[in-house]
């Protein structure tokens, strides 16, 4: 065991976190484990105060400058101007990798499938979780779906040297591509490129939709899954609950100098101070935080604990069964019996052992690609004529400058301009793609286009330049183009 004093920086949360959260310490604690808790604030009484990230500035310096972060549950903001203290601190704090492990603890916690052992390793920081959104006209709002060669890179290598660490055989990739062939094929091309390099892990993608399908079905066929951000947040939940209980899920959020560890479930408002919550997955988390700080060890005897805990049918009131548990019993009472149990060993669950290894994923140098503007999709609110795109095309036409040309209009994606269906639904929100007679262009030809159709009354409320790299096209085709 490690003598000298960690500091870490613990967040008692909302709802039922602080009643977890005390659980979790105490076990801490009782197993004498070297660390020494620098507590902040967060989630719903520093959104009351005003703080729409749900922290207060003077707590980041506190979770900077501490190797990890215990945090329980928060209560983040629905359809507010706040903002999710968790995707905020994933971000700020360069949280790239959510790390899932999703184990059946059968047939001592009720699961229909007691072979499954799989790890979820999910990009923490990009995709639609960046939360860029707008309402741009009275009927349409969007999101942006951002994806980094950088950050594909390095979770997929992430996911590749955690498999070889951990004695893992393959690691499956889960993208829609079909649809989203720039920014999901960017991270499959990714996936498919830094898979070579692992020759001896077994590599394979799959399309979300028929991916989690399986997952749900047959997870035992699945060892490591690496996947965005949106599609491993489903996955993650997915999986915990059909491993047994959500509430036995923990979470690692790596980075390079700070990583924060939670329980995969939320706050649970309606349980809040009844003392009946299950802190199993915040313990797990905890355990994660151990093996990160290099503490294998001492997580290994809590770990073991707590399934022998599970064993023996001491269960909270979310895993109990009566033909599989022997006491129901509450928050505290159940860290009490894992108190009771730290030194012991599990008799039919498989012992816990951590490898303290480092994992490391480095991002590649590459050649920049030559990058030619071609074009530009400008966005229109326009809600004129019946909205008949064929009177837009007519009048974008009579207004579009030499040297350009309107190649088409879409409708939420579908192009309604030249030779649209009649039967398609139009909203008062349009793309039209302008492309240059004779490529590249200068910009200061687009802000030319963009001056002749605002002179001409069209209200444009959003514009992409449309480039080609090293010759190909960057940009989508419209559906039905």
């Amino acid at each position: 065991m490690a003598t000298s004093t960690i500091p870490i920086t613990v967040a008692y949360g909302d709802g039922i976190g602080p009643e977890i959260m005390e659980a979790v310490l105490s076990i801490l604690d009782a197993a004498r484990v070297p660390l020494r808790y620098d507590v902040i604030e967060v989630g719903q009484k520093l959104y009351d105060q005003g703080y729409t990230a749900g922290i207060a500035p003077e707590s980041w310096d506190v979770i900077r400058r501490n190797p990890a972060f215990l945090k329980a549950p928060i209560t983040t903001q629905l359809g507010t101007g706040g903002k999710s203290f968790n995707v905020t601190v994933r971000k700020a704090l360069n949280l790239f990798a959510n790390v899932r492990p999703c184990k059946s603890y059968a047939p001592f916690v009720a699961s229909a499938h007691p072979g499954m052992n799989l790890v979820i390793i999910r990009e923490n920081e990009e995709d639609l979780y960046a939360g860029i959104e707008h309402q741009q006209t009275r009927e349409v709002t969007q999101v942006l779906k951002l994806i980094t060669r950088p950050g594909a890179e390095r979770i997929v290598r992430y996911a590749f040297e955690y498999a070889r660490a951990y004695g893992r055989r393959k690691v499956t990739c889960m993208t829609k591509d079909n649809i989203m062939k720039l920014t999901d094929g960017l991270f499959h091309r990714t996936f498919e490129r830094i898979a070579a390099e692992y020759p001896d892990i077994e590599a394979e993608h799959m399309i979300i939709d028929i991916g989690t399908a399986r997952l749900a079905a047959q997870p035992e066929r699945f060892d490591v899954i690496v996947t965005l951000n949106l599609y491993g947040d489903i996955l993650s939940d997915v999986a915990a609950q059909i491993a047994g209980s959500i509430g036995l899920a923990g979470s690692a959020n790596i980075g390079p100098r700070v990583s924060m560890f939670e329980a995969v479930h939320g706050s649970a408002p309606d349980i809040a101070g009844k003392g009946v919550a299950n802190p199993s997955g915040l313990l797990v988390a905890a355990t994660q935080m151990l093996v990160h700080l290099g503490l294998a060890e001492d997580a290994e005897r809590i770990k073991n604990a707590w399934l022998c805990t599970l064993e023996d049918g001491i269960h909270t009131a979310d895993i109990y069964r009566t033909e599989l548990s022997s006491e129901l019993v509450g928050t505290a009472a159940f860290a009490r019996a894992v108190i009771a149990r730290l030194g012991c060993t599990p008799r039919q669950l498989q012992p816990v052992h951590y490898k303290a290894t480092g994992i490391h994923a480095a991002i590649g140098e590459f050649p920049k690609p030559s990058k030619a503007l071609v074009g530009v999709d400008i966005f229109l609110d326009w809600d004129q004529a019946g909205r008949d795109p064929n009177a837009l095309g007519a009048a974008l036409t009579r207004h579009t400058p030499t040297g350009w040309q309107l190649k088409m209009i879409t409708n939420r994606g579908v192009k309604v301009y030249p030779d649209g269906l009649p039967e398609t639904f139009c909203t008062d929100h349009w793309r039209c793609r302008f492309v240059a007679v004779q490529e590249p262009i200068a910009y200061a030809e687009v802000l030319a286009l963009l001056n002749t159709l605002h002179a001409a009354g069209f209200e444009i409320i959003k514009t992409e330049n449309l480039y080609t790299f090293d010759g190909e096209r960057g940009y989508s085709l419209g559906q039905g183009e």
